[in-house]
């Protein structure tokens, strides 16, 4: 079976035409094929999936609901740690053997593999136990019908090129929404280069989507009623648009105090808080949030307009990795404890009752005792409300792996990822708790996945909170009193909390904006002066889920 791989090109239009020269343009329509997709890792990889389905959906493929009736299987896949690579080779596995089951009245099943391991690890995908017919990297979604045409002619086809250019504009993603909630990216790659991080090696370098195709895509979903936006991106507050030349200026980059990094700052364009203003005036009943940051880019404008905008969320994902300055700086993150902690300072003092979230790597290279317990000192200090805690996990062509030694043993890495996520919810009980007894703005996101009596939705400070499904009335007198329905927000009385979330009773039924004009605590004291004082349900058993 031949092997077509492409290995370099000068420019996304000059490679269009070389590609095309010998294959005939019907030849990469879709025929009504049906395409199945399995997703992994981060929500850039579900955005990664919008996008490859719009450019499918165009070329005349269908959307397969159920495996079984798929004619194409491609995997949109993580490269971030060794265990999410081997989850996608045992399904690889799986795939292979369904593929071999499919009888002659079916046709052939074609596997395509996406994403950062299509990136990392290119042709060995196609040679390891022949068991993908398409490989596409990040910046190659595009020309998947090529490859898919090829691959139905028998080749395995394979385009892992890295572009400086691609962020797919003008591809406006399929969204399939849950909860009234959507992502939005806004730029690719990333130029931090941390020592620990493949993500510059298998997205590219850094570069930002154009502001207007940003804000079309942020009307539309708001035209479609989704009622919280997320802004995504490996680096997402360093965004900077420098593709139009009215929105070029010559005021300097500020970094946050005390932050460096290990590149070039572009100069021009326009700036992260500039791209979170436009988006946030679209529609004052959508929720705004974004991720994922990194600390150096929060200069007090941002932080500002984050406090001063009703509907950009009071949260803040503010990424440590550790707490140590000696293995910060072995990280190559830019900064050191000292300098973090102001940021931490700075961020309270501008935005008070802010809720932080992080991520935290335990046993990084060459990192000791002492390194892992001013890790566990930073975790009480701050108190965080969400976290995200791995062990080190060490990849090929990073700065780490040419450069350093990974020799903290593996279990040395559990058992320390161990008492971070044991400390971390200690203090995650505690700040959770100090709500208890507050209402809080609920968007409700569907049924609680431990019973169908239940629902559950997000805080402003992204907690999940969880309450008995019922009817509740509109703020306004006289106001019907309604079930609870999918994209609400809700008023909800805080009774309980755990590291995980926070239990409670919906009071009422209100908009966002309403919500930003008056606090929570105040919308229900108006309530109360209205209506009878809500209480608890009797059969709503209300209790810690700890």
């Amino acid at each position: 079976m031949a092997v077509v791989v492409l290995k370099k090109s000068t420019s996304i239009n000059q490679e269009s035409d070389n590609r095309h020269a010998y294959l005939p343009e019907d030849a990469t329509d879709g025929n009504s094929r049906k395409v199945f997709f399995e997703t992994y890792g981060c929500q850039m990889n579900v955005n990664d999936t919008e996008i490859a389905w719009s450019i499918l959906q165009k070329k005349g493929y269908l959307r397969a609901k159920e495996l079984t009736e798929a004619d194409v299987v491609l995997l949109v896949t993580c490269s971030v740690r060794e265990k999410a690579e081997q989850t996608i080779w045992n399904r690889l596995k799986q795939l292979t053997a369904l593929k071999k089951k499919r009888t002659k009245a079916q046709g052939p099943m074609k596997i395509g593999l996406l994403g950062c391991m299509a990136e990392r690890l290119k042709s060995e995908l196609l040679e390891r136990e022949k068991l993908l017919d398409i490989v596409a990297g990040p910046d190659a979604y595009r020309d998947l019908p090529r490859l898919l045409a090829l691959a139905s002619g028998g080749q395995r086809a394979s385009n892992v090129l890295l572009s400086l250019e691609e962020t797919y504009a003008d591809v406006m993603p399929v969204h399939h929404t849950t909860g009234h909630s959507a992502f939005v990216s806004i730029m690719r790659g990333c130029d931090n280069m941390c020592s620990y991080c493949i993500v510059p090696f298998t997205r590219g370098r850094e570069r930002s989507r154009p502001v207007p195709s940003i804000l079309e895509e942020v009307r539309l979903l708001s035209e479609q009623g989704v009622r919280e936006v997320t802004l995504l991106g490996q680096n997402v507050n360093s965004y900077r648009d420098t593709s139009e030349q009215q929105f070029c200026g010559s005021e300097p980059t500020r970094l946050s105090c005390g932050f460096s990094t290990v590149y070039r700052i572009r100069q021009g364009g326009l700036r992260f808080a500039d791209l979170l203003d436009r988006v946030s005036l679209i529609d004052p009943n959508m929720r705004i949030r974004f991720t994922s940051p990194h600390p150096k880019d929060f200069p007090d404008e941002v932080l500002h307009l984050i406090q001063e905008r009703g509907n950009i969320c009071k949260q803040i994902h503010l990424p440590a990795q550790s707490g140590s300055s000696r293995v910060l700086q072995a990280m190559r993150r830019g900064y050191t404890r000292e300098a973090y902690l102001e940021l931490v300072e700075n961020v309270c003092r501008i935005i008070p009752g802010v809720s932080l979230s992080s991520d935290f790597i335990a046993g990084f290279c060459g990192e000791t005792e002492e390194d892992h317990l001013e890790s566990l000192s930073l975790l009480r200090a701050v108190r965080y409300n969400v976290g995200f805690l791995f062990a080190y996990s060490m990849r090929k062509k990073t700065h780490a792996y040419h450069r350093l030694q990974d020799d903290v043993p593996a279990e040395v890495k559990q058992r320390r990822l161990q008492e971070l996520i044991s400390v971390f919810r200690e203090e995650a009980v505690r700040v959770n708790s100090s709500l208890v007894g507050s209402t809080q703005l609920v968007l409700v996101e569907g049924e609680s996945k431990r019973s169908a009596q239940e629902l559950s939705g997000r805080s402003d400070g992204n907690v999940k909170v969880i309450f008995p499904k019922q009817e509740v009335p509109g703020l306004d007198p006289g106001s019907y009193v309604e079930p609870i329905k999918l994209g609400d927000y809700i008023l909800v009385k805080i009774t309980s909390a755990s590291s995980q979330s926070m239990r409670g009773y919906p009071v009422c039924r209100t908009t966002l904006s309403e919500a930003t004009l008056y606090s929570p605590d105040t919308l229900l004291s108006t309530l109360q002066q209205q209506h009878s004082t809500a209480e608890p349900p009797k059969d709503s058993h209300v209790h810690s889920c700890g």
